[in-house]
């Protein structure tokens, strides 16, 4: 197990850790959460031997065997396969030995192929294959340059190299950050049949959630421990705050602005899938506020002037890049969209299909190649993308930058409205070159929606900050009342904040009528839609030599091929049926459940301890079924497979 004793902690001179005990199990799976600063990645440092404790002991078993992801890749012209098989050392010099080796030593290459065998050697490449197929890549990028692909796809060759390698110890620092959520559903499958121990550090709470058994969380220099998963410890730590009364005045309040805003949501929800996803996500605030009092930050997104209806028309647009020598690569075609006012849109696609391109065509960033797009009168747009934070001026402070575009108003009103995105006291007047970068998102973000925008246009607004300021974001965005297009891989967010999806696939955008867990499903069908489509292509592509075989023997071997098959497929669907029929009972009651929080009456102050006791019984059932529906996703992979060897 690993241990730690009076362990103190220090980064010049802000102490992370003070006089602190905790204890990590092996096999379980933690999460650990603080705030920006509070100490994580160097805990993750300790644990590498990077660094050494300030006072205390840390202690691990010696044999364990370590596995991170590199968070820079140097110049490299391997394969992605072979950079992938790489991250198992061991293997790799067992290869490399062997390859020495003189043909004479017969005793030594005897013990070095025994190695091999023991080190799956042979399995090596399928194994790198399927952790690349996992994280999106298509079978023609396994053999090419590590140097060939962006960023992004870098960070996924890192993540899946960790991954390659054995290990005891998976040390995982924002795995998540640039995954689709496709990617991040087989991250999510992976570690729950990961054998060693976890440490996650991750600002996706859902992925949080869905990952982490146990939660360790900084918390005024100490690292205390919650059992279960993220949400378990908001609910534990909210309870903990009231029982303390910390901040008792300002809870109370932001409890009664969060309340009376669910309340008036439901009012008028409509009976569609989504909005009813979004009720659940709502009445989740209810047991945040506490935290988001404590957190400092209350984000609130001004009202826009006036909300024209439609905003934004595309009418049978294709759109993509032009670089002035080929011809135009098109990215969509033959795009029909409209954007009402009010309206809260959140836009799905695996990584690559187009959505950041949709949303630079709808923010007028890039040029609309065929059709045409038509902005009403009155449209005022906010647009966040990730370039966003390249535009700040690291030479100036957070109040210059917003008094440069409010140079008529007061200081004080300037401060005080940076104060509500994290900015308060001397650190309006900090420079941005330092800074993290959560806090230049939260800049950058505070001067898009000064401007009082009536539609927002965000892709991945919530990478790079941390668990408070999301929370903030999407209580801000679920109260704002302009319109929203959102871009992002954190499903909390997507939640909370849209009540309808786009999805951009094959050069098309298409409105879904369905909610994340539908979209789950349909990722699920179209990959193996995909799979068979190939098999086929493959098929009608080979020799047709069936044509001269004994049609008697064929029809034998067929029949065999059936029972040979039903033996195999009846345990499977034994067991797909059993977890169907615990899924509908589990959806059953929690229809129920969602009836009764849908009641206005349900919030009553007469009814909270019912209230609690349902709650949590949701909560419950609610982990219960995403757990069974998992279940559910492995076991038709697993029959998948069986039927297509």
């Amino acid at each position: 197990m690993i241990r730690a004793t009076s362990l103190t902690l220090r980064r010049g001179p802000k102490v992370l850790l003070d006089d602190t005990d905790f204890v990590i199990n092996p096999g379980e799976r933690v999460g650990i959460v603080g705030k920006n600063g509070a100490g994580k990645s160097t805990l993750f440092a300790l644990l590498q031997g990077r660094l050494d404790a300030d006072a205390g002991t840390l202690s691990m078993p010696g044999g364990w065997r370590i596995a991170s992801v590199d968070q820079e890749i140097s110049d490299n012209s391997n394969p992605a396969r072979e950079f992938v098989i790489d991250g198992d050392t061991h293997l790799r010099q067992l290869q490399t030995e062997r390859a020495q080796t003189l043909d004479s030593d017969g005793h030594r290459i005897a013990e070095l192929e025994s190695a091999l065998v023991e080190a799956d050697a042979w399995s090596a490449p399928s194994r790198a294959e399927q952790l690349l197929a996992g994280l999106g890549f298509t079978p023609q990028q396994w053999m090419q340059p590590v140097n060939s692909f962006s960023g992004g796809w870098q960070m996924r060759l890192a993540l899946a190299r960790a991954l390659m390698a054995p290990s005891d110890l998976l040390l995982l620092d924002e795995p998540t950050n640039h995954l689709d959520l496709d990617a991040m559903l087989w991250l999510e499958r992976w570690l729950a049949a990961y054998e060693g121990t976890v440490l996650l550090i991750s600002h996706d709470t859902e992925f949080l959630d869905a990952v982490a058994k146990i939660i360790l969380h900084f918390d005024h220099a100490k690292l205390i421990r919650y059992r279960g998963g993220y949400e378990d410890f908001l609910e534990q730590r909210a309870e903990r705050l009231r029982q303390t009364r910390l901040a008792h005045d300002r809870q109370s309040k932001e409890t009664e602005r969060l309340q009376g805003f669910i309340d008036r949501f439901k009012a008028k929800a409509t009976k569609a899938k989504q909005a009813q996803s979004r009720v659940k996500a709502l009445a989740r605030m209810e047991k945040l506020a506490p935290l988001q009092a404590e957190s400092g930050i209350d984000i609130r997104i001004p009202s826009p002037v006036s909300m024209p209806d439609p905003l934004l028309v595309l009418d049978h647009v294709s759109t993509g890049y032009i670089d002035g020598v080929s011809e135009p690569r098109l990215i969509l075609k033959d795009v029909q969209l409209l954007v009402r006012g009010g309206s809260r849109i959140g836009v799905l696609g695996v990584n690559g299909a187009g959505k950041s391109t949709l949303i630079k065509t709808l923010a007028d960033q890039l040029p609309v190649l065929a059709g045409e797009r038509r902005a009403s009168k009155g449209l005022e747009i906010g647009y966040f993308a990730q370039h966003q934070l390249d535009m700040l001026d690291l030479e100036s402070t957070p109040l210059q930058h917003l008094v440069r575009i409010a140079p008529q108003a007061r200081e004080q009103e300037l401060r005080n409205y940076l104060g509500g995105f994290g900015f308060s006291g001397d650190t309006v007047n900090n420079l941005v070159a330092p800074m993290s970068g959560g806090e230049k998102a939260r800049l950058a973000l505070s001067l898009i929606v000064w401007q009082k925008p009536n539609l927002l246009l965000l892709d991945e607004p919530s990478n790079h900050l941390d668990v408070d300021t999301r929370e903030a974001l999407a209580a801000a965005l679920a109260e704002f009342s302009g319109s929203v297009l959102i871009v992002s891989h954190d499903r909390h967010l997507l939640r909370t904040t849209v009540d309808n999806f786009w999805i951009v696939a094959d050069g098309q955008v298409t409105e879904f009528d369905g909610d994340l867990e539908d979209y789950r499903e349909w990722l699920n069908n179209r990959s193996a839609n995909l799979r068979t489509q190939a098999r086929n292509d493959s098929a009608s592509n080979g020799n047709s030599e069936a044509t001269a075989i004994d049609r008697k023997a064929q029809r034998r071997h067929e029949a065999e091929e059936r029972q040979r098959l039903a033996v195999l497929r009846k345990p499977l669907d034994s067991k797909i049926k059993k977890i169907e029929v615990d899924m509908e009972k589990a959806d059953q009651r929690l229809s129920a459940l969602d009836a009764l929080m849908a009641d206005p009456d349900f919030y009553n102050d007469e009814t909270r301890n019912e209230r609690v006791k349902l709650l949590a019984e949701h909560g419950e059932l609610s982990k219960k079924h995403s757990d069974l529906e998992m279940q559910w996703l492995e076991l038709h992979e697993e029959l998948e497979t069986v039927l297509a060897n």
